[in-house]
């Protein structure tokens, strides 16, 4: 067994009485597609929930067998704001308190260094993914910085006079000259720190415009999910009930609010395209490491559910199929199997397997057998001539082809 350079996963699932992606309205998102709109996931809230998976702290993370957290791989954050809310209040714990003219220059220098020329205005950063050895790093060499200064009491939040010119301009030479190692922006922080950037950037790339040297490349390639039927939606009306005013003596209904919230249910189709060899390399060359990662996206990918309005609408479901497959080839989606959307009634599942069916046998046809193909199919009907397994064979057989040399 060779390891494959791609592996493709393509899954249906179907959830009832669902908002699972809202759009700025307050509507379920849409993708016109084939003539016919469909009800739409976007790939960022399906990247978003799989990273966030058993993360409410690390000892959950631990009970969620599939959790990417459970790896024991430096994770990472995304934020407009490291300096203010992961920086500046460790560096400055337990030191004298800075003035506040010192602060501003101080936090102002931090978020240029990691933001670009424009990075003390708050409204022109870019939101950046740092790993948490990145932070750690940025946390020691800021708190060097902090101490430096707190050790001139002119600096300090006692002093009554604010600093004046000549020591502004002292104080930003210390911190240009301090904060030299960032002159290369993240670029730099590869080389004082391992696994700098975090798994999630090691599987879903980071963009730094500030220093495109600092960018990684993303291996796991994500399309937004559709249904594969036009979109099925029923305004809900929905009253709220004051409980005080209902009680009361005055003949009130004890409504407190009148709502319409937009319910929509559906099979979605949803493919995720992982390039191998580009994982590997963005873990270090270690392909045991990426076999793992692999096996628990899979799980995610099968078993985790979009979380939006749980409260009232319950959206958990499982995928019902998934097909795997795994070969050297381009990666090509099978959505186009749904190009004409299935027709939502009666037996939507058994038309839109059937679908795939039809659409693989003609691509195969045209270009070939290229992939090896297994599948997991919850009830009937299964794809002819594809191995049907658990999820535990598929993603252990997964794990391997990944870890061949």
């Amino acid at each position: 067994m060779s390891r494959p350079r791609f592996i493709q996963i393509h899954s249906l699932a179907s959830y009832p009485g669902t908002l699972l992606n809202r759009d700025d309205a307050g509507l379920a998102k849409r993708l016109p597609f084939g003539g016919t709109v469909r009800t739409r996931v976007s790939s960022q809230a399906l990247k978003r929930r799989w990273r966030f998976a058993g993360m409410a702290d690390h000892a959950s993370a631990a009970r969620v067998p599939h959790a990417l957290q459970g790896l024991n791989v430096p994770m990472g954050d995304r934020s407009k704001d490291l300096v203010k809310h992961a920086l500046l209040p460790q560096a400055l714990e337990g030191l004298p308190p800075l003035h506040e003219t010192v602060l501003v220059k101080l936090s102002d220098a931090i978020n240029i260094a990691l933001y670009g020329k424009n990075g003390a205005d708050p409204k022109a950063r870019q939101a950046l993914f740092f790993g948490h050895p990145e932070t750690a790093y940025l946390q020691g060499l800021v708190r060097t910085l902090a101490q430096t200064l707190t050790q001139d009491t002119a600096l300090l939040a006692s002093t009554e006079k604010a600093p004046d010119k000549k020591a502004i301009k002292a104080i930003e030479d210390l911190i240009k000259e301090q904060l030299d190692p960032l002159k290369d922006n993240l670029r730099t922080l590869a080389a004082n720190t391992s696994g700098a950037a975090g798994l999630e950037s090691a599987l879903f790339g980071r963009m730094v415009t500030s220093d495109p040297r600092a960018n990684v490349d993303a291996p796991v390639h994500v399309a937004h999910a559709f249904t594969v039927h036009a979109i099925e939606q029923e305004l809900d009306y929905v009253t709220a009930v004051d409980d005080l005013r209902q009680q009361s003596e005055d003949g009130e209904a004890g409504s407190a609010g009148i709502f319409d919230i937009e319910l929509t249910s559906g099979l979605f189709y949803s493919y995720v395209a992982i390039d191998v060899a580009m994982l590997v390399a963005n873990l270090g060359d270690d392909a045991a490491l990426a076999g793992q990662v692999v096996d628990r996206l899979v799980q995610l990918i099968a078993r985790t559910s979009p979380g939006a309005k749980k409260g009232s609408t319950a959206p958990y479901a499982h995928a019902e199929f998934m097909l795997v497959e795994a070969g050297d080839d381009q990666p090509r989606t099978l959505a186009n199997a749904f190009r004409n959307a299935v027709q939502p009634r009666g037996d939507v599942f058994g038309r839109s397997v059937q679908a795939l069916q039809d659409h693989l046998a003609n691509l195969d046809r045209a270009y070939g057998m290229h992939t090896r193909r297994q599948q997991l199919s919850v009830t009937p009907p299964a794809l002819d001539g594809v191995d049907s397994v658990g999820l535990s064979a598929l993603c252990d057989s997964l794990r391997q082809q990944v870890e061949a040399a």
